[in-house]
């Protein structure tokens, strides 16, 4: 007898179900993002920067149950530069060759100026709260990491969309991101009757 392949699509296995009024819905509970603004810690004091740790030391003791997240705040450019590599490689004209050598310089000099972007969130993990005690409690955490002297903001449901397509390696687009992946592809090969 042979088994029936299951498949298993990024959404499946990275436990996310979907969204939900706070942020993610997931297998293990509810997932609240919030957004906190990075410090440049290289034009502190050694004083100031001691502060910051401090602080955060503070607020991980005060909030056990605080995770924290932290990612590149830009998408990656290794497949255009490959692409690029691979053009010069076939390319016989040595005019083009050096158009698109400078092109692949230029995505080098991008990505080493963005490759100190960081985006940090703190997360928070609701587990079976009535919406009543969930937004205190988001309210509450949410206070708590601004009184420890970080700029705070709950993220959004577009925010979280575009942190998680940094995540998974696609490609952004200034549009809105659809809910569901194939969404808008799917609409154009509707006939209407």
């Amino acid at each position: 007898m042979k088994k029936k392949k299951i498949n298993n699509g990024t959404q499946q296995l990275s436990g996310i179900k979907s969204f939900s009024r706070n942020g993610l819905l997931t297998t293990h509970g509810e997932l609240v993002f919030f957004i906190a603004s990075p410090t440049n810690i290289s034009v502190l004091s050694q004083d100031s920067v001691t502060v910051k740790v401090r602080h955060l030391i503070q607020l991980l003791s005060a909030q056990p149950d605080i995770e924290i997240v932290c990612l590149d705040d830009c998408e990656c450019f290794e497949s255009n530069k490959d692409f690029l590599t691979q053009r010069i490689n076939e390319e016989t004209n040595p005019k083009i060759r050096a158009i698109l050598d400078s092109d692949r310089k230029f995505l080098d000099e991008i990505q080493i100026a963005m490759s100190t972007a960081r985006q940090f969130m703190f997360v928070y993990r609701l587990r079976n709260e009535t919406d009543e005690q969930s937004f205190a409690n988001l309210n509450r955490i949410e206070k708590a990491i601004s009184e420890q002297g970080f700029e705070v903001k709950r993220a959004g449901k577009s925010d979280i969309k575009r942190f998680l397509s940094i995540y998974f390696g696609y490609k952004l687009v200034d549009e809105e991101l659809p809910d569901t992946d194939g969404e808008k592809s799917a609409a154009k090969w509707v006939i209407p009757d």
